[in-house]
């Protein structure tokens, strides 16, 4: 059995990817008063109308005027998800810089900091479900960095007000639904029901329908919480997720070509001229979690070196303007003892990086293109 538990949520993976060079980062959980001006309610008597009209639509889907009521009590317009679901990042970022950020030295740290504070539940998981410690943890680490990340939006009126754009109207209504539906089975209340702008929600970032089709109560207190501090219930549902998507225990995801216990399976190679890897049925799994072959490489990555595994052995290529990852990591570092801050120095190019560049491009006297290359890096 397939269950999506992003479809329709494109470009979402990448931005669980912590800025890095400039990639975008998610809303840290805090009180909502510390959003972002735009992902604030603002009045707006259409979408008011559109809630009117939307109750006997909810009522209808077998949700009950207790629950409308305190679940659309507070709900309002929130620009800010609009824009964000009209401007996601169009960057495609090779293999190489995705890596660099899914597995880079700090989440790696993180990571093993947090199997091992973990343990006991994670090898618990990996007993029912199957599904090794690891990979439950990577998962953790690029959805929601370990759970620092868990995102604070109000998730009722993202998705209300996505549904009320349009754009995706359908989608975002049955999302918006299950959400109330999640209230009303009382596994969390209107307060604690929050998320990221697009309505992915908790430690490991479910949507709302895959929340009521697959998240499990683990610490058997009666609610699936996949929103508090204690992750219990959010990696179990991860673990339930993969398990009902095909995982098949004690198979490897797969592994880069040449290395030691690489397993059989399919041959790949994401980034021409790059490292090719195997992958197997597992890999296929971590898929639907985020149909993206470069999430499925990172997390089956990142969970091997959270178990001792070392970097990607194999080389790859410069990228389009001649620069290798050295050579960006170098042209960060230059920009960044000048005063112009590239965000970080991972050799991932991101929006920072390039505004960086701009500003250093401007203050030379140079024509402003905002893109390395290496007569830039020699000028520094």
């Amino acid at each position: 059995m397939y269950l999506s538990r992003r479809s329709a949520m494109i470009g979402l993976g990448c931005l669980t990817l912590s800025a890095c060079g400039g990639v975008h980062a998610p809303v840290t959980r805090s009180a909502s008063s510390d959003l972002p001006e735009d992902l604030r309610a603002i009045p707006n008597p259409a979408f008011n109308a559109w809630i009117t009209a939307f109750r006997p639509r909810a009522q209808s889907a077998g949700i009950n005027t207790a629950t409308l009521n305190a679940g659309l009590r507070d709900v309002g317009f929130t620009p800010g998800v609009i824009t964000r679901d009209r401007s996601q990042p169009e960057t495609k970022y090779s293999l190489e810089d995705y890596l660099s950020i899914a597995a880079s030295d700090e989440r790696v740290t993180k990571g093993r900091a947090a199997l091992s504070r973990h343990r006991t539940i994670l090898n618990a998981l990996e007993s029912r479900y199957g599904v090794p410690a690891q990979i439950i943890c990577a998962i953790w680490g690029l959805e929601s960095r370990y759970g620092e990340r868990r995102g604070n939006v109000p998730v009722v009126s993202a998705t209300a007000t996505l549904a009320f754009d349009g754009r995706r109207g359908a989608f975002f209504e049955k999302q918006l639904i299950a959400a109330l539906r999640i209230l009303q089975s009382g596994d969390t209340t209107p307060a604690n029901l929050v998320g990221s702008w697009a309505g992915a929600m908790g430690h490991t970032q479910f949507i709302p329908t895959s929340y009521l089709a697959l998240a499990v109560d683990f610490t058997g207190d009666g609610r699936r919480d996949i929103w508090s501090d204690d992750p219990t219930d959010a990696l179990a549902s991860t673990a339930n997720y993969l398990k009902r998507n095909g995982w098949t225990r004690g198979t490897k995801w797969g592994g880069e070509i040449g290395q030691p216990g690489t397993p059989s399976g399919s041959t790949i190679t994401p980034q021409p001229g790059g490292p090719s890897f195997t992958v197997t049925r597992n890999f296929r799994a971590i898929k639907s979690y985020n149909n993206s072959d470069l999430y499925a490489i990172g997390i089956g990555h990142l969970a091997d070196r959270l178990v001792g595994g070392g970097p990607i052995s194999g080389t790859f290529p410069p990228d389009r303007y001649g620069l290798t990852k050295s050579d960006r990591i170098t042209l960060q570092e230059k920009l960044t003892a000048n005063g112009f801050d590239t965000g970080g120095t991972s050799g991932v190019i991101g929006p920072k990086s390039r505004a960086a560049i701009t500003a250093y491009q401007s203050s030379r006297g140079m024509p402003t293109t905002g893109t390395p290359s290496l007569d830039l890096l020699s000028s520094l």
